[in-house]
């Protein structure tokens, strides 16, 4: 063999060895072949042999010397530190590092690292054990080593020595020469199957090239190379393998098998120690958890060759797609000894000059084949000649050079070199798959590529697993068999042809091995020649291997089989090509002779005679059978199961809309700013399909009946079908119209939000640079317009997105949405009440086993199609096998007719579906029956068929049996007039000119529906669907997806639990059993045979006749009952019949449609497609799974996992998009970003789901709910109430005239005060007497707690002058809010401002937040810069765009849902806007409003209510007002000149009204919303202004100017709640009371009028508040102090007896008092309930003392004013917190009823019992001990304390 070994042969011959262990190999299922040259050879010497062939200890030697041949330099060792370690095998620390010792330790290995041996010279039995940093280790050639050193210590742990001088003193090595790394660092330690860390194979330090030079020719060895005892099994041993299995195509990527090895073989690893159970080889780009990841191919330049330490073995350049198909590969020329020599090989061979094939002349005519060449490795001759009747392929050469770039994943992150797959080892694959394809099968590269790789994996196993240790992600390949192959030696040339010699002897001639040319040009000639001498008749593949002029192995593949060559020929072919050709055969006339040769049926006549003669016989009967229908004219029964169903909207596909705009919202909520939602009003939507007639017109109808285009208010605009089409648009050359009217709408309306769905989106996704039809998709839908539109949205919807999940596609993975699966349950979320019958059922039917499965192949089909080939080798097989079917169905039609002799010209499967046909009508009353599905994908062919078909059906008489209908994309639908009129009555249709328009309309409609078009286009399929023939669908394609779609066409929906009534046994998703024959139909799947039945006896479909009509001879034209289960067909070997009276009450039992429409259809497939479809590949999932997901994107690598079967789609997706890129046609292949991993577009989302699943349903409903939303977001709920306190007296006078602009200071003096409350949030409190007002004579109902949920709201629309919370994040107030980007955050200042207040006792020192862009609006000090005050501007100075009073809003509790937003509300004027917060709230307030000024209050007014904050506003606001007067006077201004207003504003207010008036007529117009500042600018301009004290809104009410008795008056003088203009000047000695928590502006509007300030309402202005349910002032809530938890506490319990043992609560004092009051005040007031004209007399205060009781308020200051009240009784009295302003005298005015109720409230006991005494209550008033009552307060809390009284 011209190689020497380290031993001598056997004494068995050589042939018998290589022969029997080659067939053993073949028959074994081990991926790799079997080392079978390790058995010819024994063993070597019995000395200890390294991998390199030589001795251990003259490995030793060696290395022990110096490299030249001078004496060794002594060497002295540094002297140890102090204390340490000495001993030999322990480092200085004290530690063990003898690999003895440390065998089973769990040792950490730093990543990068390795674990390798160091020997000391003074113990030379022991190995220390070290961590060396693998960049200073050379690799297996002894290349690629760094200089230096960097190790750690594996004993103590000691990390970081950069010089084997230092780590050789710290382990203690005790030197005698200069240490050096190359001479005492030795071996590489590994672990081995048990864990254990043992001695590995040597380093070589010196190359490999000098270990050859010394030791002679040696094989590479693999991975499992070094000692002797670790190498596992010896070479010598074998292994036979048990079984033999043959292997399909479907199944083909592991054509040997699983490797047998024994039971623990050595599995050696370097680093940390994993055991072997644990040891499970992750998928690449799978997680530990087995979750696949976003990780593409990584490459790495590698180490630089010289020192650098910024390189690690972690960096890694970026992604390169172009690994997947490297142009050169280190394969080539070798030496005899087996080791290769990098040679790069081009892509694409140059032609050698001078060397060329002539290809013979009538190749075609001669072989029937046209060959196909696979080149191979070297140069492919020239071929000249015939060379249109030989087709060269590059695939096989593509998968060879992929195989080549496995290793270089490894040598990306500095591993050592591992050796790809030899050329030899290559070849011999490919021989091995070739011989174990079946003689039907066809060559598949994905399998190929997959043998490759695990072969090349389990060769180099051991090396792999080393570097994945420290490099997890490195992808792997699954399903690896869980024990390790015996190391394999290598193939050398010579070995090669023996090989593949007798591994091709093991097929007969299917694979023929031509070995002794003596180039590929000799080898090509000979297999010319052999081909026109018919020696390869029997032959399907040649392999010609040569040695090639540069001694380097040169090979091709010549595809000799008919069947092969045919799908190879076709296959190359794109599918429009395909189209094409064949219809260029169909109208040249070159199917003249097949049409004659299938109308020949040989002994039983030709096929047109017989139709005629039937046609004759059909029309004798039909004229019959009229006559004696119209003698016996009776009216027909009718069938009332008719129902269609795909119109329902069901729960699932309402999830899914919700589940699309999640996903929407969620980038909208996205930092990034891509969608904002918040700024559209309005959802218009474009729907775009594929240019199909059918699918255009089936969205149009689901559209219609949706009820979206309700939801969205464009019903208006679309009353007839017709003008739905304005929203669908299919994407031919007329789409470019409407897609650019989009665009500009788009631009127009920027509220507007757009959203386009391009539906079936799989469809056409070449690039825009083709044709008028090429990539038309790509130039409308990507385009830069639709892209960079900030208000279109595309949703892509498809039912097969491989082809859209690539390394560069467009969608996010974050923006995928997928269907809810069946698989983990996910469907049972929603209650759905259908099961989905798609793919995998189908699949799943065929390996159940009970009963017949629905997907099937008809081998009498194969049989036929593939002798018809034979006879035809020029024709297309998509031609011979469409009239192969249209044979077979026209057949089926004249036996069922009665001519039963022609049954041998059909198959069981095709007869069976048009018995089932034909009966189906003719069981139901009103003719309901079953569709039938040929799908044709030549419209050419389609044509032929239904012409064909049609002709048939008529001549038969059954025209009014079935339609023939041609589904062309192209064109609408065409009935006959009789299956039109059944129709219409089936659907109660009244419009005469209705025709259908989609395939769900013609819902049991018995028919044959030929679906024609390169691929479906979404056409969905009725109910009524029964059978879906797909026998001639090309198979040349073996893509995912045009598998997968055709299979689409019969999924199904089932209702769940649905069972047939009248058969309990049949099963709901099983195939309808009884109607066909189980055993018959088995018979047919699996046998070759054709199988001839008699059509009289057991036919599927016929019944056997009644036994006493055995006798009788049956008529032709009989239907039989298919429907009767099969224990009822009994075979009878008789015929007979029945008379048609008795036959006629069998056919009209029950409906059949209805019976089967819960019953998925039966799919016929061709073989090809079958066996690849229900094969499972090495991780159970189907094969077509693991296909090339489509034509338009190809591997990122051959490198690359099957996928899982535990995947979900979300990991699908994630897998495709790292495995596949996009092919330069691809319209997604330019979508690259320079520097970025990815070019997501913001606005694209992506739904899949099955095909026929209700996608369609689900994205309408979309639109619907994002267009309630939109609707929602730009909505508020509004209080919207009603005035209460409403009295039907009111004068009417007309104080101003209608229409006046501003209040008259004189006009509103003369207008009385309206006491009454009537803002209906205070519905619950108590009324406020007045003469003027009656009360309801049932007075006010008392209102529960819970007012957010009993306050009655309307949802009104925002309008552009709204207030806004933190959630509005618009362009245009982005800078106002403080978070704009492109700005830095605002930097802020805190500020103290200190000012003193006689009611407080002390100064008060509250705080300012000042952002910088805000501290214009204060006044400093120059030196220290301390806060002076706030500016305020003058009274006569006027700003259009300027607001000048100060907006104060007090909140807590609202920092995300407070309305302080008012930039759209002011409409960009400048204004100066204070948020008043509670100082615990300080930070969160300011993160929210970074740009908002903050008045902090005090700490101890963190528990205080509403009250105290207005009181704190007030008084600053004045103290402020004082000193910019002193500022202003220093400039020259007068002090009167200042401005003196605030505004005070509720948090909650969204919104501002203004009503128009007619000035003439005075009649109330329109309410419209207009901004803030024309309010604020409207009121402050008004004149006299400085003379009010409050001016204020009216609250928004719908009803507002409905009320009766209401007075039109612009402007009126009362009550002011929410937003007010306060004069902080004339309400100096007016204060808000600081201790109440509700009810204060009751109190200070009271007190403020009292004091004879004008109050005045500004009626023709309105503010709406906004319901914001969480936050604000009212929520307080009680809780005992003891648990300090929310109880429930009666307020009763607010209070106690002094000095008692109460449960005291954690409430403010205030507070518990104001709530008991609130609550009992009707037991503590009995006079006063319920009698206005006794009302409870309340002094200086006003108290909610509930709604049953009435207050009377009236002040005790001098000059007040109060109402009169001589002729009143008072019910009860009320003295709350009296000054000196209350004496005896002025309470001695007032009269009181006998028994009347006095309260005296004041702060402590002592103060109650002074007031007592001085106001001299006890001369009226009587008094006892125990009616002294206390806040449930603690003594430190300061409860208030009360006394009561009954007047004497």
């Amino acid at each position: 063999m011209g190689n020497s070994y380290a031993g001598q042969l056997r004494t068995t011959r050589f042939e018998e060895v290589l022969h029997s262990s080659i067939e053993a190999s073949l028959r074994s299922n081990t991926v790799v072949p079997r080392p079978v040259f390790s058995q010819l050879y024994l063993e070597a010497e019995n000395h200890p042999t390294s991998q390199n062939g030589r001795t251990e200890n003259e490995e030793d030697e060696e290395e022990d010397g110096s490299e030249s041949n001078s004496p060794p330099i002594p060497y002295q060792m540094k002297t140890p530190p102090e204390g340490s370690c000495t001993t030999d095998g322990f480092c200085q620390a004290g530690k063990d590092l003898r690999l003895g010792s440390m065998a089973t330790d769990s040792l950490e290995v730093p990543p990068g690292f390795l674990l390798v041996g160091a020997k000391s010279p003074s113990t030379p039995d022991h190995i220390l054990v070290c961590a060396v940093d693998r960049r200073f280790i050379p690799d297996e050639r002894g290349h690629n080593a760094l200089l230096g050193f960097a190790g750690n210590c594996m004993g103590c742990g000691e990390k970081g020595f950069r010089y084997f001088t230092e780590f050789s003193h710290h382990i203690n090595l005790k030197l005698t020469t200069q240490p050096k790394k190359q001479k005492h660092l030795k071996h590489y330690l590994l672990r081995n199957a048990q864990g254990q860390l043992v001695k590995g194979p040597l380093i070589c330090w010196k190359g490999i090239d000098n270990r050859v030079r010394q030791t002679g020719p040696v094989g590479f060895t693999g991975a499992n190379g070094g000692e002797d005892h670790l190498n596992g099994p010896h070479p010598t041993e074998t292994h036979t393998a048990s079984g033999h299995s043959a292997l399909s195509t479907a199944n083909c990527t592991d054509p040997v098998g699983p490797l047998h090895l024994p039971e623990n073989p050595h599995a050696l690893t370097n680093g940390n120690h994993c055991p072997p159970s644990q040891q499970a080889l992750q998928q690449p780009g799978v997680a530990s958890h087995g979750r696949p990841s976003v990780i593409g191919t990584i490459t790495n330049a590698g180490p630089p060759k010289k020192r650098h330490k910024g390189w690690s073995p972690e960096s890694s350049s970026a992604n390169d797609a172009a690994a997947k198909a490297v142009s050169t590969a280190t394969t080539g020329p070798r030496s005899d000894n087996g080791v290769p020599v990098s040679v790069s090989q081009g892509s694409s061979p140059t032609l050698v000059s001078g060397e060329s094939v002539t290809v013979p002349e009538t190749l075609v005519q001669t072989c029937k084949l046209q060959p196909v060449i696979f080149k191979g490795h070297g140069n492919l001759p020239v071929l000249c000649g015939n060379t249109a009747e030989v087709q060269v392929s590059a695939l096989l050469q593509a998968c060879y050079r992929n195989s080549q770039a496995l290793p270089r994943v490894y040598e990306q992150y500095g591993a050592a070199p591992i050796q790809p797959l030899s050329t030899e080892m290559q070849i011999l694959l490919t021989v091995y798959y070739l011989v174990q394809l079946g003689s039907h099968q066809m060559p598949l590269m994905e399998d190929l590529e997959q043998i490759f790789m695990r072969s090349w994996r389990e060769s180099h196993l051991t090396e792999i697993r080393q570097y994945q240790q420290t490099r997890p992600q490195i992808p792997q390949i699954p399903q690896i068999p869980p024990q390790l192959p015996g190391l394999a030696q290598p193939l050398t040339p010579s070995q090669l042809p023996w090989l593949a010699r007798l591994a091709a002897s093991s097929c007969g001639d299917g694979v023929l091995v031509l070995d002794t040319a003596a180039s590929l040009a000799d080898g090509l000639r000979d297999t010319f020649q052999r081909l026109v001498d018919g020696k390869l008749a029997q032959t399907n593949y040649v392999v010609i291997i040569c040695m090639g002029k540069s001694q380097d192995i040169e090979s091709c593949v010549v595809v000799t089989g008919k069947h092969q060559t045919r799908a190879l020929a076709e296959s190359m072919l794109s599918p429009g090509d395909n189209l094409k050709a064949i219809g260029y055969e169909v109208y040249s006339g070159m199917t003249t002779e097949l049409r004659a040769y299938f109308n020949s049926l040989g002994p039983d006549g030709d096929m047109e005679s017989l139709l005629e003669k039937a046609s004759a016989e059909s029309s004798g009967h039909s004229s019959l059978s009229s006559s004696q229908e119209s003698v016996g004219d009776s009216p027909k029964p009718t069938c009332s199961e008719y129902h269609a169903e795909w119109h329902e909207i069901r729960a699932i596909q309402l999830a899914v809309a919700r589940k699309l705009l999640s996903h929407v919202c969620a980038i909208a909520d996205s930092s990034t700013q891509n969608l904002d939602l918040g700024s559209f009003d309005k959802v218009e939507f474009l729907i775009c399909v594929p240019p199909s007639e059918v699918t255009f017109q089936q969205i149009i109808l689901h559209l219609w009946n949706s009820g979206v285009l309700h939801e969205l208010g464009l019903d208006q605009e679309c009353l007839s079908l017709k003008q739905v089409e304005q929203y669908v648009v299919k994407l031919d050359q007329d789409a470019v119209e409407k897609i650019d009217s989009l665009i500009q709408k788009s631009k127009m309306n920027p509220y507007t939000l757009y959203v386009l769905v391009h539906d079936h989106a799989h469809w056409d996704l070449s690039s825009g640079g083709g044709g008028s039809r090429e990539g038309l998709v790509d130039s409308l839908l990507n385009c830069r317009q639709i892209r960079d539109a900030p208000n279109i949205l595309t949703l892509h919807v498809t039912s097969f997105p491989f082809a859209l999940q690539t390394q560069y596609t467009r969608v996010s993975p974050y923006n995928e949405i997928h269907w809810p699966s069946t698989f983990n349950n996910d469907v049972d979320l929603y209650n759905e009440k259908t099961k989905y019958f798609g793919i995998s059922e189908l699949l799943d039917s065929t390996h159940t086993g009970a009963g017949l499965p629905l997907l099937r192949f008809d081998s009498s089909f194969e049989n036929m199609a593939a002798a018809v080939e034979d006879r035809f080798p020029k024709l297309h097989s998509a031609v011979i096998r469409t009239h192969i079917l249209v044979q077979h169905y026209s057949v089926a039609l004249m036996v069922a007719s009665g001519q039963s002799h022609l049954q041998k010209h059909t198959s069981v499967e095709t007869l069976e579906i048009v018995q089932c046909l034909l009966s189906s009508a003719q069981r139901c009353p009103s003719n309901h029956g079953h569709m039938v599905l040929l799908r044709v994908p030549s419209p050419a062919l389609a044509l032929v068929t239904q012409q064909r078909l049609t002709h048939v059906r008529d001549k038969l008489g059954l025209q009014n049996q079935f339609e023939v209908v041609l589904g062309n994309p192209t064109s609408a639908l065409s009935l006959g007039k009789h299956f039109l009129d059944q129709l219409k009555v089936w659907m109660k249709v009244q419009d005469p000119d209705w025709t259908p328009r989609t395939y769900l309309e013609l819902e049991a409609l018995p028919c044959i529906l030929i679906l024609t078009g390169m691929e479906p286009l979404g056409e969905s399929l009725p109910r009524s669907l029964k059978y879906c023939d797909l026998r001639v669908i090309s198979s040349a394609f073996l893509q995912r997806t045009p598998l997968e779609q055709e299979l689409g066409l019969a999924a199904y929906l089932v209702k769940a639990g649905a069972r047939d009534p009248h058969d309990p046994r049949a099963p709901t998703t099983g195939s309808d059993l009884s109607e066909s024959d189980p055993e018959k139909l088995s018979s047919t799947d699996n046998e070759e045979e054709e199988v001839v039945v008699d059509v009289n006896s057991d036919l599927p479909g016929l019944d056997p006749s009644p036994p006493a009509a055995s006798q009788h001879s049956q008529s032709d034209g009989s239907i039989l009952d298919p429907e009767k289960p099969p224990a009822q067909r009994r075979p009878s070997k008789s015929t007979s019949s029945g008379s048609s009276s008795t036959r006629a009450s069998t056919l009209r039992q029950r409906c059949s449609w209805a019976r089967n429409r819960n019953r998925p259809p039966v799919v016929l497939l061709p073989r090809a497609a079958y066996e690849v479809l229900t094969a499972l590949d090495a991780s159970g999932l189907p094969k077509s799974t693991s296909l090339l997901p489509h034509a338009a994107v190809e591997w990122a690598s051959s490198f690359r996992p099957l996928l899982s079967k535990i995947m979900t789609c979300t990991e699908q997706s994630l897998y495709y998009r790292q495995w596949t890129v996009p092919r330069p046609n691809h319209m997604d292949s330019s979508n690259r970003a320079e520097g970025r991993t990815d070019n997501f577009h913001p606005r694209r989302l992506l739904l899949s789901g099955p095909p026929q699943v209700g996608k369609t349903g689900a994205y309408l409903q979309f639109l619907g709910i994002l267009s309630r939303m939109l609707i929602r977001l730009m909505q508020v709920d509004i209080y919207d109430e009603e005035d209460i306190n409403c009295s039907d007296k009111l004068p009417l006078v007309q104080y101003h005239q209608a229409g006046v602009t501003w209040p008259s200071t004189d006009i509103l003096r003369s207008m009385s005060f309206d006491y009454t409350i009537h803002d209906p949030k205070y519905e619950g409190i108590s009324l406020i007497y007045s003469p003027e007002h009656t009360p309801a004579a049932d007075g006010n109902p008392r209102r529960q707690e819970d007012v957010y949920l009993r306050r009655c709201t309307s949802r009104i629309k925002l309008s552009k002058y709204a207030a806004y919370n933190t959630y509005h994040h618009c362009e245009q107030c982005h800078q106002y809010m403080g978070f704009n980007p492109r700005y830095q955050l605002y930097e802020s200042t805190l500020h103290t401002f200190t000012f003193s207040h006689l009611l407080l006792g002390e100064e008060i020192q509250l705080y300012f937040i000042i952002p910088k862009s805000k501290e214009h609006h204060f006044a400093f000090s120059q030196p220290g810069g301390q806060l002076e005050s706030l500016r305020l501007p003058l009274a006569s100075d006027w700003n259009p765009d300027c607001i000048k009073s100060p907006i104060f809003t007090p909140t807590t509790g609202r920092h995300e849902h407070g309305l302080f937003n008012l930039y759209h509300a002011m409409d960009g004027a400048a204004h100066l806007h204070i948020l008043v917060i509670k100082e615990y709230e300080m930070a969160v307030y300011k993160k929210y409003w970074p740009n908002h000024i903050m008045l902090v209050l005090p700490t101890t007014f963190n528990g205080a209510g509403i009250g105290a904050a207005h009181f704190l506003i007030k008084e600053l606001s004045y103290h402020n007002l004082e000193l910019e007067r002193s500022r202003r006077v220093e400039h020259g201004s007068r002090a009167q000149d200042v401005w003196p207003f605030i505004i005070l504003a509720d948090d909650s207010c969204v919104m501002w009204n203004a009503l128009d008036v007619d000035p003439k007529s005075g009649s109330m117009g329109t309410e419209r919303n207009v901004s803030l500042k024309q309010v604020l600018q409207h009121m402050e301009s008004s004149a006299d202004i400085t003379q009010y004290g409050l001016c204020g809104l009216r609250k928004w009410s719908s009803r507002y100017g409905n009320q009766t008795g209401h007075h039109r008056e612009p402007f009126s003088r009362g009550h002011l709640h929410d937003f007010l203009l306060l004069n902080v000047d004339l309400t100096q000695n007016v204060q808000y009371n600081q201790n109440r928590f509700t009810c204060d502006d009751v109190d200070f509007n009271l007190r403020a009028h009292s004091a004879g300030l004008l109050v005045c309402r500004f009626n023709n202005f309105s503010v709406m508040k906004k319901q914001i349910t969480i936050g604000g002032y009212r929520t307080f809530i009680v809780k005992t102090k003891m648990t300090d938890v929310p109880t429930t506490v009666q307020p009763s319990q607010y209070i106690c007896a002094p000095d008692s043992k109460h449960t005291f609560l954690s409430t403010p004092a205030q507070l518990l008092l104001e709530k008991y009051l609130q609550h009992t005040s009707h037991k503590l007031f009995p006079l006063s309930v319920h009698s206005y004209s006794h009302p409870v007399l309340s002094v200086d205060c006003y108290l909610n003392l509930g709604p049953e009781v009435t207050v009377c308020f009236v002040s005790s200051r001098p000059h007040s004013i109060n109402l009169s009240t001589t002729d009143l009784l008072f019910g009860g009295l009320l003295l709350y917190f009296c000054d000196s302003f209350v004496t005896p005298g002025f309470l001695k005015k007032f009269h009181f009823l006998k028994g009347a109720t006095l309260c005296v409230i004041c702060p402590n006991r002592s103060s109650l019992r002074q007031t007592v005494v001085r106001l001299e209550l006890e001369d009226e008033w009587r008094f006892r001990l125990s009616d002294e009552f206390q806040t449930a307060n603690a003594k430190e809390d300061q409860p208030l304390f009360f006394l009561t009284g009954k007047h004497i």
